[in-house]
């Protein structure tokens, strides 16, 4: 089975988390995900955080840390999440990908219909 390295971003800003709508061609489309994607050959976590989130939401972080990890099983491929909550950053925060993205207050998490690698996660995030 195919198993995928993935880093997310958890940008923050007045108690709210950035999330982007996944472009329904994709794996899990038409759901919402943090902004983030695969780790590249020869490439860490970290990496490909700082690449991703850049590329994808216009996010430069400068200060992150990794605040949860698991791994979930799809039953055509395993993802290997790394969750980063970004301390410091600049940018706009918007989508350089052409699919929505919005601010969530972290108590409406669980009201978004997101992949299941990320319920446990929005619980944790939403407690924290």
């Amino acid at each position: 089975m195919k198993v995928i390295n993935v880093a997310i971003g958890l940008v923050l800003h007045d108690d709210k988390v950035l999330v982007a709508l996944r472009q329904q061609n994709q794996h899990q489309g038409g759901l919402w995900e943090y902004p983030g994607g695969k780790v590249e050959l020869n490439e860490t976590f970290d990496e490909a955080l700082i690449r991703e989130l850049a590329e994808e939401v216009d996010v430069h972080a400068t200060a992150a840390e990794l605040f949860w990890q698991t791994q979930h099983d799809y039953g055509d491929r395993i993802i290997n999440l790394k969750a980063f909550k970004v301390i410091k950053w600049h940018g706009t925060a918007v989508s350089k990908e052409g699919n929505q993205t919005q601010w969530v207050a972290l108590d409406q998490l669980m009201a978004l219909p997101m992949p299941a690698a990320n319920q446990p996660l929005n619980l944790q995030l939403a407690s924290a």
